[in-house]
């Protein structure tokens, strides 16, 4: 039997929690996407396969504040940043989906500046 990388174990635990959650227009869906360089993170209504609010490392909002873009505060910036984005969107509360990643270190960063933004998940 063939070991799996480490990418393929990630995609099937994305899979299998896709199954789980799914973005409504009401509740929609705040998937993290975690490089090696940077974090993106963007909600998603999945009923239209439409992306409401989207924000990462690289937005202009924080491209020049950040000293790195690879660390936890620059994860939790970027969920104070979608936290305020979908504030003025009128959102208020979404599903978190962690994309397959371990809910620990810079994903959950992001889930807690989200939070402190007001966000409810």
């Amino acid at each position: 039997m063939k070991k799996l990388t480490r990418r393929e174990r990630r995609l099937i635990r994305q899979k299998r929690v896709r199954k789980k959650i799914r973005g409504t227009p009401e509740r929609p869906r705040l998937c993290v996407y975690r490089s090696l360089k940077h974090i993106y993170a963007q909600v998603i209504d999945d009923t239209k396969g439409h992306t409401l609010v989207s924000a990462s490392t690289l937005s202009p909002e924080l491209k020049g504040k950040l000293k790195k873009t690879k660390d936890i505060n620059a994860a939790r910036e970027v969920g104070k940043l979608i936290g305020e984005k979908c504030k003025e969107k009128g959102i208020t509360k979404v599903v978190f989906d962690r994309n397959g990643f371990l809910y620990h270190g810079r994903v959950k960063a992001v889930a807690e500046g989200a939070r402190e933004a007001g966000l409810e998940f």
